[in-house]
């Protein structure tokens, strides 16, 4: 059993992220006993796949989306969500030392060993993915820096271990015959996702038993699901097998370990 001392904050974009991202993860670590913490930029009003005459709108939506994932973390065991409330879709617009300071802020107040984020390309290029990713990071280094004003006036904290939620290349080609090739057009052209080579990969969680629980905090983002293509339409052994194969990381820092050994916890070196 992992001490409950233990703690990780998720910073993503939108309700979905966690989830869909990592939720085998999450419902491992809150089940060993971590508290797991996540930090929502927006409400995901933006994110409508149905007919546009049933658009419930900006805040319909967002209030949609927020029941989904207070659905979905109470599955997946998380402590506590808190909303940046920056737009869906505008999140590289927010005003930077405000943002950075609204996650210090919560990074010192929460204090966690732990803190995970999106990687520098978003997985497959979404602006918001890499904005909160950039915000996230310039954040743990704030949070620790005593001259840094957060606007709670909250004591510093040195986050121990930061890590990129990164998507594997075995990850991606499994995906690939369900998915096909995932894509973010943008005015100008059109970004896609480059898959992590395996080597690339410093650490591996094993969550296989946690999966069926990932995939029922998937199935609580309902308006969501039209998204997933034919992988929504999965049985649940087939959706599992595939859940599997996610848990991998980048550790971009630690305090406490190192080398070139894969790890198998992202707590690994932390006592």
């Amino acid at each position: 059993m992992i001490q409950e001392s233990l703690s990780l904050l998720a910073v993503f974009a939108h309700p979905d992220d966690e989830s869909m991202g990592m939720g085998g993860v999450l419902a491992k670590l809150s089940a060993k006993g971590v508290q797991t913490h996540l930090i929502c930029a927006t409400r995901g009003e933006r994110g409508w796949f149905g007919a546009e005459d049933q658009n419930p709108g900006l805040r319909g939506l967002g209030l949609i989306r927020t029941s989904e994932l207070e659905s979905a973390a109470k599955l997946l065991g998380l402590c506590s969500i808190h909303f940046l409330d920056y737009l869906d879709g505008e999140i590289d617009q927010a005003e930077p030392v405000q943002a950075i300071g609204k996650i210090a802020a919560h990074i010192r107040r929460i204090r966690p060993q732990v803190v995970v984020t999106f990687p520098p390309d978003g997985n497959y290029g979404h602006p918001d993915h890499i904005a909160i990713g950039q915000f996230a990071a310039a954040s743990v280094v704030s949070a620790a820096d005593a001259a840094f004003v957060d606007g709670e006036d909250r004591s510093p904290h040195r986050v121990s271990k930061f890590y990129f939620m990164v998507d594997s290349e075995s990850f991606v080609n499994r995906l690939a015959p369900l998915l096909g090739e995932i894509t973010f057009p943008m005015e100008d052209h059109v970004r896609g996702e480059v898959p992590w080579q395996e080597w690339m990969v410093t650490t591996r969680i094993e969550m296989r038993d946690y999966c069926q629980t990932a995939w029922r905090a998937i199935l609580c983002h309902k308006s969501q699901l039209a998204s997933l293509g034919p992988l929504a339409d999965l049985e649940e052994p087939a959706a599992i097998e595939i859940l599997a194969m996610q848990g991998t990381f980048y550790r971009v820092f630690s305090m406490v370990n190192g080398g070139r050994d894969i790890e198998d916890d992202l707590f690994e070196g932390i006592k």
